[in-house]
């Protein structure tokens, strides 16, 4: 699997698996059947309530810890005290140390976003997270966090998936250095049903979730589908294999139509509590 390196020299592998709506007494099980089919990558969140299925599933592989790159994410009602929520997290995934810390969502109403990141930067500087990012961010949730602090974030996190691309906000991460993360890659399953996806996808002789992930992967962005099942788990993981010409990047970048399928990070306030 490629792998990206971040601003801070810690390389990522570019395709990882989301647990997101992963029951807490399955995730254990998931995600040693993602070891198994050759991930290295595996992003949770606090607000997901399986961390400690994904630390199970790393303390029952034989696999190196260094060799596993874990994401977790800052619950939106623990900004105000993400020193104690980043150190939960840790404990419940029964690691050492985190690779990515992300604040899942910048909450605008509650303006604590910078405040919480300032305490990510503390634990970042006392490594006991290798990269630290965001999520969600808007172009100006951005720009406040570049003004008020010192360190870019490695990554931002968004909703990104052929129809809804986002391309002026990834191109301002990238400007800044920072890495797009895509979730939703497929558009939950939306993006996968067009013609061009359906006519690339029998022309490679490949799945329709194979192409889509294979755009993402030629675009640069690191990309985490989500599913439950070993067979597609394996099929996913071998888009990495899969190249698109010129014409067909350019088939599925036209799918664009701007409809975002989540929440708008503008007005989002839910506390993931």
């Amino acid at each position: 699997m490629s792998e990206l390196t971040l601003n801070n020299g810690v390389t990522i592998p570019q395709l990882g698996l989301g647990v997101f709506q992963v029951p807490p007494e399955d995730t254990q099980r998931i995600v040693e059947d993602a070891f198994e089919a050759g991930y290295r990558h595996i992003d949770t969140a606090a607000g997901y309530r399986n961390e400690a299925g994904v630390g199970a599933a790393i303390a029952a592989t034989g696999i190196p810890r260094e060799e596993i790159f874990v994401t977790t994410k800052l619950r939106n009602g623990e900004q105000g005290k993400a020193q104690e929520a980043f150190q939960n997290s840790r404990k419940a995934l029964g690691l050492d140390y985190v690779d990515l810390y992300l604040i899942h969502w910048p909450v605008p109403s509650q303006g604590l976003y910078v405040q919480a990141w300032k305490e990510l930067e503390r634990l970042y500087e006392n490594k006991q997270i290798r990269a630290i990012g965001v999520s969600n961010f808007l172009a100006e949730h951005l720009d406040t966090l570049l003004e008020s602090s010192e360190t870019v974030p490695a990554v931002n996190q968004i909703e990104l998936h052929p129809s809804y691309q986002q391309a002026g906000l990834a191109a301002k991460c990238r400007s800044h250095g920072i890495e797009v993360e895509a979730y939703s890659p497929l558009g939950q399953g939306g993006d996968l049903n067009g013609n061009a996806v359906t006519a690339i996808a029998n022309g490679h002789g490949a799945t329709t979730a194979q192409v889509v992930l294979a755009w993402h992967l030629a675009s640069g962005n690191i990309v985490i589908p989500k599913t439950v099942n070993p067979d597609r788990m394996r099929e996913n993981f071998a888009a990495a294999s899969l190249t698109l010409t010129d014409s067909e990047l350019a088939a599925l970048t036209a799918l664009e139509s701007g409809a975002r399928i989540g929440s708008d990070p503008a007005v989002a306030s839910f506390t993931q509590m």
